[in-house]
């Protein structure tokens, strides 16, 4: 049976397909010259808008928080650049229910502050928040931290920290005064009266020195004392002479659980101890002859910052030591030395001084002689 002819509507679908194929290789044969290869695009960096490592202390009447700041933060023409850092807090009862939903808490939260553009511009690895508190009656603080971006967007809160806040904490110490010695810097202070609230007798459990070299004590730094110190000064044995150092004290109290918690800080001191010291002098000078000269030997010095030696000579015993001749004009480093502009038949007599870095001299070891060979 033979197929039955095909009608004018079925002709031209037939055509526009075939056209469509057509048109289909055509534009597969000039890709490859009808355009320029791109390199492909960064992959877009995603910003981090939460953090999970929310944590803080007391010191004092203040709750400081801190966390990692961003790693990098979008441009300021993005509109996912962090312009901000707000800061919520909930004040409940001691004995409240510990959990609590996000919900609850964006309901029951205050706005208590927050960290400014400028200063995660100018944050190092670690952002903070100091929140300033009256105490007055026990109280659990649940804080959180929310990113904002440049369109007004909150991100999700942060983890919560949780803080029961000691209202006794100890009035911070204050510095009065200090004894300088070879081996020492002592920082001396005088005890807190009463606590931060007015109340007494003092928590005290004693008292933790913080030294630095720059303006301020740095975010986590660690006290020069290992335990918290009971009297009202400390020995500084690891200053070096000539440094420029800021001393500051805080005083310790028994806190929440038995845990310690610092004062605010005492007034800095600054103390910056010269080398006045001399060494001491070069010990068991000893003399050796032979034709033509004479050799000295001694016991090196063991203070750290000896220099070396200077060397004097006479052949007058009762000569003035100050008018003895300096046989090593620069500082001599060795513990020997030898004398060969000497006559033979003649008798010499040395003494040698030690010399350390701040220029000071100690005083002549004890004379040595001997008569040339």
């Amino acid at each position: 049976m033979s197929a039955p002819p095909q009608t004018s509507a079925s002709k031209r679908k037939l055509a526009a397909r075939h056209l469509l194929l057509v048109l289909a290789v055509s534009a597969l044969s000039l890709a490859p010259t009808c355009g320029k290869r791109r390199p492909p695009l960064p992959p877009i960096e995603r910003i981090p808008q939460r953090t999970e490592q929310l944590t803080g202390s007391q010191r004092g009447n203040q709750i400081i928080l801190s966390w990692p700041a961003p790693l990098r933060n979008a441009g300021e023409g993005s509109v996912q650049s962090i312009r901000k850092v707000d800061v919520y807090r909930v004040a409940e009862k001691t004995n409240a229910p510990l959990p609590m939903t996000e919900e609850e808490f964006a309901v029951r939260s205050i706005l208590v502050g927050s960290v400014t553009y400028d200063e995660i511009k100018k944050a190092g690895p670690t952002l903070t928040y100091v929140d300033t508190l009256e105490l007055t009656e026990p109280a659990r603080l649940r804080y959180a931290v929310r990113y904002v971006n440049a369109a007004g967007q909150s991100a999700a809160f942060s983890n919560f920290f949780l803080m029961e806040p000691v209202a006794r904490v100890a009035a911070p110490p204050a510095i009065t005064g200090k004894e300088y010695s070879e081996a020492a810097i002592t920082v001396i202070w005088e005890a807190p009266r009463a606590n931060i609230d007015g109340s007494t007798p003092v928590n005290l459990l004693g008292y933790n020195v913080y030294r630095t070299t720059t303006g301020r004590i740095q975010a986590g730094q660690s006290p020069l004392n290992q335990e918290p110190i009971n009297a009202t000064q400390y020995q500084d044995k690891t200053f070096k002479f000539g440094e420029n150092y800021n001393y500051m004290v805080r005083s310790v109290s028994l806190g929440a659980e038995g845990n310690p918690v610092e004062s605010l800080d005492s007034n800095m001191f600054p103390l910056s101890q010269p080398d006045t010291y001399p060494p001491s002098p070069p010990e068991r000078l000893s003399i050796g002859a032979s034709p033509g000269k004479l050799s000295l030997f001694w016991v090196a010095n063991l203070e750290p910052d000896i220099t070396g030696y200077l060397i004097y000579r006479s052949v007058d015993q009762n000569l003035p030591q100050n008018r003895w001749t300096l046989l090593t004009p620069a500082v001599y480093e060795k513990t020997t030395f030898t004398d060969e502009n000497v006559e033979s038949g003649k008798t010499y007599y040395y003494y040698v001084i030690a010399v350390d870095n701040a220029g000071n001299k100690s005083v002549p070891a004890d004379v040595v002689s001997e008569t040339v060979p």
